[in-house]
Parts: C-alpha cells; sequence; structure tokens
C-alpha cells in the first residue's frame, strides 16, 4: 500500500514539474556579445514558454544609459520584441525581463555591439 502511494505521488510531482518552470531565454537577435554591422531595427527575444505581454519588456539603452527603444515592447506568445531607434557605432545594453503565463518571472541583461567595417 505504501509502495503504491509513494509512486502515484511520484507520478503526480513528475505531471505537475512543467507547470514550475520559468520562461527561460532560448535565444535573441542581436545576441549576448554579438558584433553587428549596422544598426538592428528591433530586439528579438524568444522563450521557452509564453509570456503574459502586459508584464514583459525589453528596455535597449546606449553607453550614456539613453534609451534607444522607437516604441513599446510587444509579446507574441514566447517571443518578445523592441522596435528601436537607429543606432549608432558603440555598444548597447540589453536588459528584460519575462512573466510566463504561469506568473513565475525572469530577467537578464546582456551587451552587443554595433561596429561598422
Amino acid at each position: 500500500m505504501k509502495l503504491r502511494t509513494l509512486s502515484l505521488g511520484l507520478a503526480l510531482a513528475w505531471i505537475a514539474l512543467p507547470a514550475l518552470a520559468h520562461a527561460f531565454l532560448e535565444r535573441a537577435s542581436p545576441a549576448a556579445g554579438e558584433n553587428v554591422r549596422s544598426s538592428p531595427a528591433k530586439i528579438e527575444l524568444h522563450f521557452s514558454e509564453a509570456l503574459e505581454g502586459a508584464f514583459s519588456s525589453i528596455a535597449v539603452t546606449d553607453s550614456a544609459g539613453l534609451d534607444m527603444s522607437a516604441g513599446p515592447s510587444v509579446a507574441n506568445g514566447s517571443a518578445l520584441s523592441l522596435p528601436l531607434k537607429n543606432l549608432k557605432p558603440g555598444r548597447y545594453r540589453v536588459s528584460w525581463h519575462a512573466v510566463s503565463i504561469d506568473t513565475h518571472r525572469s530577467e537578464g541583461k546582456y551587451n552587443f555591439l554595433v561596429a561598422p567595417k
């Protein structure tokens, strides 16, 4: 009887694991540390889970801390994007936070470089 109860408990815990997950950043464009030759039109982030758009956003700043966004962040399923102003050569900081539909929050930061040749 105890073995059956333990087995049932483990099975239920295994099924519930996906519900405890966070939205992890799977890929970004431009990517962390990437050197791009021209100003990207937008930042695109793709996550492991669908997002709550009202609670997820991206910010991009230049080396002086000035906002480089040309509009608000937009969430669409598991993707989050931000339109950008025309970026001059230099280093830029991307800061993001994402809230998955199960209300777990994740966040991160990375840099990329605009360096025309």
